[in-house]
């Protein structure tokens, strides 16, 4: 469930990227539409860290790294 919710983020992030950049590049830098998908960029990365640092501090998320 957790990864789901991190993969899904994750989308999200990269959806909004790409919404930001259309609206900047359509608006020529000239509206607020690209402040806002700033904001829900941050607000989604920011949500995603949470999810992350609660998955290592429960344990459903482990470091799987040859050298741990």
């Amino acid at each position: 469930m957790l990864r789901t919710l991190i993969v899904f983020l994750l989308a999200a992030i990269v959806v909004s990227l790409i919404t930001g950049f259309v609206f900047f590049y359509k608006d020529k830098g000239r509206s607020k539409r690209v402040m806002y998908a700033l904001g829900v960029r941050v607000t989604l990365a920011v949500i995603l860290m949470i999810c992350v640092f609660y998955g290592f501090s429960t344990g459903e998320l482990t470091m799987q790294t040859p050298w741990n």
